[in-house]
């Protein structure tokens, strides 16, 4: 099929606009291409098409009968996304979160409220927050949530610490605070944290005992050499 097309200052220009930014916007826009959509560019097609070379009805018949394919398998996951989702209201689920900075992919989880479908996909809305149905991880107890988020929240302070070279007696309430927490976890909860991870805080532990130790040595030594001072 040929088409008659304008040429302004140099450049080929399609419905008024430049090619290229024509086509640059028809890219931006083509995964909400919807029926009306493709019947305007049906017609804008037919409407500059060659008069010398006009394109065959059975073409645009083709054309129209695939975008109608299309639209019914689009609505068909839509569709499925939705089934899918709305089978998870009320469910306790882990979703995959990746960081479009770092690329980095962690697991958020929390109790489905409802569903919603945007654009033929279908979202998990969770507390505040919105995922893709494309993002579920796993569905899961009330009680595996949990623990799960405990030992993340305990592994996320842990972390914070420095090395223990560094380790100081300002990040006392730190350690205090997990030794708390540590101690009140179940059997079932503690299972979420890694040996390794509690053969660590075991050494914060112990250094932060050995700390606190010479720091209470050195402040006795200290208010004893302030009281023969001002006894002499």
């Amino acid at each position: 099929m040929s088409t008659v097309a304008n040429i302004v200052n140099g450049e080929i220009q399609k419905n008024g606009v430049p090619a290229a930014e024509a086509k640059k916007n028809e890219t931006a826009k083509s995964s909400d291409l919807d029926k009306e959509a493709f019947l305007q560019l049906l017609v804008t097609q037919m409407k500059y098409q060659d008069p010398l070379e006009p394109t065959d009805n059975t073409e645009y018949v083709s054309q129209l009968a695939t975008f109608s394919e299309l639209e019914q398998m689009t609505n068909l996951v839509a569709s499925s996304d939705l089934t899918r989702a709305s089978q998870l209201v009320g469910q306790y689920v882990t979703v995959k979160v990746k960081n479009e900075t770092t690329g980095e992919e962690t697991i958020k989880g929390g109790k489905v409220d409802f569903v919603s479908v945007e654009n033929g996909k279908g979202y998990l809305n969770i507390g505040e927050e919105k995922y893709s149905i494309d993002d579920l991880d796993s569905v899961v107890d009330e009680k595996y949530l949990n623990a799960y988020n405990l030992a993340n929240e305990f592994m996320a302070s842990l972390n914070s610490l420095p090395t223990l070279a560094s380790l100081t007696t300002s990040y006392r309430d730190v350690v205090d605070n997990l030794t708390k927490v540590l101690g009140d976890m179940s059997t079932y909860e503690k299972e979420f944290l890694s040996p390794a991870a509690l053969a660590d805080f075991r050494k914060y532990q112990d250094r932060m005992a050995e700390l606190v130790h010479i720091e209470d040595a050195e402040n006795g030594k200290t208010e004893e050499t302030d009281t023969e001072d001002e006894e002499g």
